[in-house]
């Protein structure tokens, strides 16, 4: 193994050297497939090698967005498909993957001890609707894309932040018991965000943004939930297969709007990034702080800080091409959801170097 990853190190090495030289050449446009191949190879290689610090899955959703922006004609259409009609059941998929983690116990054990899952509900809805508003001002955003920031802003967390959560030694009960309140409430407080927040800059239909969390987020945890519950300890194969199958939609749901929607993405593409780094982390500082005013414990802060700082990219971008019928409203879910990735990686290594004081981590009464 180490042989093989060694090969793969070098061959993204020598990708990598290529891509400088054809730049230095002026040559740009023929970068496409050393980048691939490089971010490819890298994929490959962090499976065996750990010291790279980042996770094969991450280096896979780069290579395919790479993918996205040199060749998206390759991604839009199958054989006169339009791949844009896959966006929602791929969502779909991942949130029942979600549903099969979860259980009525996992909100009991919550609902227990309510300050932080109260205090962490109230800043996922507060603190990054409010600051999309007031970053998409300060950018300058036109009217589509600034209400493409707002919603990611109204979205609940996501997947990704249970997962985080854990890395950043936090406590995982609470991370997944928000991420899955805060998806069930969504339904209604989504829509009302956005109405509050961005009714100015385009019309939200209300009634048809509700129906869609319901259908695209809410509907399948629901059935999730019942399998779960249903196969119990039965599903060892279903935990194996919808790990993978949530990763693989992830992928092609980011790798298919980019592509759509690649020429406005390189447009306002390093405003967006600026702007979803500011967001993201004011949602960490404000998530974290917010926890300490209200006198919960290092992992709890932890969490929360990780819940508010991590949204759920893919149901902002199914809200924004669904509902809204806006590929500029999908932007910024689309490089946020990337950014928060990098970002929530970078934090939870960090925290994890700096575990969190056990004596002060109990569970509070």
């Amino acid at each position: 193994m180490k042989t093989l990853s060694r090969i793969l190190l070098g061959i993204a090495a020598v990708s990598f050297v290529a891509a400088i030289i054809l730049l230095i050449l002026g040559r740009g446009a023929d970068t496409g497939v050393p980048v691939v191949g490089m971010l490819s190879a890298l994929a490959v290689a962090a499976q065996w090698e750990k010291r790279l610090g980042i996770s094969s899955f991450t280096f896979w959703v780069f290579a395919f967005l790479a993918a996205a922006l040199y060749f998206p004609s390759v991604f839009t259409f199958w054989f006169g498909f339009d791949t844009r009609k896959l966006v929602v059941p791929l969502i779909q998929i991942i949130m029942f993957g979600m549903g099969t983690k979860l259980s009525v116990g996992d909100f009991v054990r919550e609902f227990q001890r309510p300050k932080a899952f109260i205090t962490g509900t109230v800043l996922v809805y507060t603190v990054m609707p409010i600051a999309g508003l007031l970053i998409a001002k300060s950018f300058g955003f036109s009217p589509e894309v600034a209400a493409g920031v707002i919603l990611i802003g109204a979205c609940p967390g996501g997947a990704a932040s249970n997962v985080m959560t854990y890395l950043a030694d936090g406590n995982v009960a609470l991370s997944v018991s928000l991420t899955a309140f805060a998806t069930l409430i969504s339904p209604v407080n989504t829509p009302l965000l956005m109405q509050l927040f961005a009714g100015k800059l385009i019309t939200i239909p209300f009634l048809d943004m509700m129906v869609s969390i319901m259908n695209m987020i809410v509907l399948p945890i629901a059935a999730g939930l019942v399998v779960n519950r249903l196969l119990r300890g039965r599903k060892r194969r279903l935990d194996t297969l919808l790990p993978l199958l949530s990763m693989l939609a992830i992928i092609l749901v980011v790798t298919v709007v980019v592509a759509h929607f690649r020429d406005q993405l390189l447009k306002v593409g390093l405003a967006l990034i600026g702007a979803s780094i500011v967001h993201n982390f004011i949602g960490y500082i404000f998530g974290y702080w917010g926890g300490r005013i209200m006198g919960l414990n290092e992992r709890d802060c932890r969490t929360v800080s990780i819940e508010v700082g991590l949204k759920n990219g893919s149901m902002g971008m199914g809200l924004a091409l669904n509902v809204l019928k806006s590929a500029d409203a999908a932007l910024a879910p689309i490089i946020f959801g990337k950014w928060m990735n990098i970002s929530g990686s970078i934090l939870a290594g960090y925290w994890r170097q700096h575990p969190a004081d056990r004596d002060n981590a109990q569970t509070e009464p």
